[in-house]
């Protein structure tokens, strides 16, 4: 588009740093940081989880079903989308017509670009939770998806979200549930192993798991009552009676989500009483803290 820059540098006035924009993204952090497998799965499986792909509105339901908020409520405002991946949930906020800066650590900030950038009211940016390249208080919306359990400190990552919203804006996280169970569920016994296999390595190892234990996830899931229980023990995602999509793409979203498993350098599952306290540690108001699949908190940041 005109006016638009490809690639160029960023200059800080005392011209001490420089950051480089590269495929028009401006990008603040180092390109080898361990959010790497992101990156890696995100510009592999581009499409898979947007809603306009897969005709299902899978993410405009979990976006404002753990909000709380309408497409009206966006329309027109300024909107950040923190851990962006490939953009799922910013396709659904540029949608409602807001103005929405998608951020990710990791090279998925291209397939976010390949997706959405040639909408006019996106920016796409590579940068660190910790160290956010905006002004204070320059967001009407925050949100951050699947990803607070990623980072190498969950409290710091989520406190360094409130500042960025103006008095008055809202803020939504989720983050994985820590319960008992998790102890059993071969994910975390599997990952110490899984989360040092090279890239590629273990895309290889996972495809060849889900060629061969899915159908009997699929089978054992279809087991009365407790089908769906049990099939936590085989090692792989299955969605089957879960979201209503096809056959070739349970099987797509096996893949993506068995690889997002246990390629995370970072799994940090959460409580709901620690995440309403980080909320309220954060001064935020009209505070709901609940299990939607993950722990989801939300809240408003005070006039005053």
């Amino acid at each position: 588009m005109q006016g638009e820059i490809v690639s160029g540098e960023l200059i800080t006035p005392d011209g001490e740093k420089r950051y480089p924009i590269e495929n028009h993204i401006p990008r603040f952090i180092s390109l080898d940081n361990y959010a790497q497998g992101f990156g890696f799965q995100w510009n592999k499986f581009r499409k898979t989880q947007l809603d306009s792909y897969t005709g299902i509105p899978l993410s405009r339901d979990r976006l404002f079903e753990s909000s709380g908020w309408t497409p009206s409520m966006l329309r027109g405002k300024r909107v950040l989308d923190i851990g962006c991946g490939a953009g799922r949930f910013t396709e659904i906020v540029l949608d409602a017509g807001a103005f929405v800066v998608a951020l990710d650590y990791s090279s998925a900030v291209d397939a976010c670009w390949a997706n959405h950038g040639a909408c006019p009211s996106l920016n796409v940016v590579q940068g660190d939770i910790y160290q956010l390249p905006f002004t204070p208080g320059s967001f009407d919306f925050v949100y951050c998806l699947g990803v607070l359990q990623h980072t190498p400190d969950v409290r710091k990552s989520f406190m360094a979200l409130p500042r960025q919203l103006c008095p008055g804006g809202r803020l939504v996280v989720d983050v994985y549930a820590d319960l008992w169970l998790n102890v059993i569920w071969p994910k975390y016994w599997l990952r110490p192993i899984t989360k040092r296999i090279p890239q590629q390595l273990l895309f290889s190892i996972v495809k060849l798991m889900v060629l061969c234990l899915f159908p009997i996830s699929f089978a054992i899931g279809r087991i009365p009552r407790f089908g769906r229980k049990l099939r936590y023990a085989i090692p792989v995602c299955n969605y089957d009676g879960i979201f209503p999509l096809s056959k070739q793409q349970l099987k797509e979203w096996a893949l993506l989500d068995t690889f997002d498993m246990f390629a995370p350098m970072y799994d940090q599952p959460q409580t709901l009483s620690t995440l309403c306290a980080w909320f309220e540690e954060a001064g935020m108001e009209n505070v709901e803290v609940f299990r939607r699949g993950a722990n989801v908190g939300r809240g408003m940041k005070p006039y005053v």
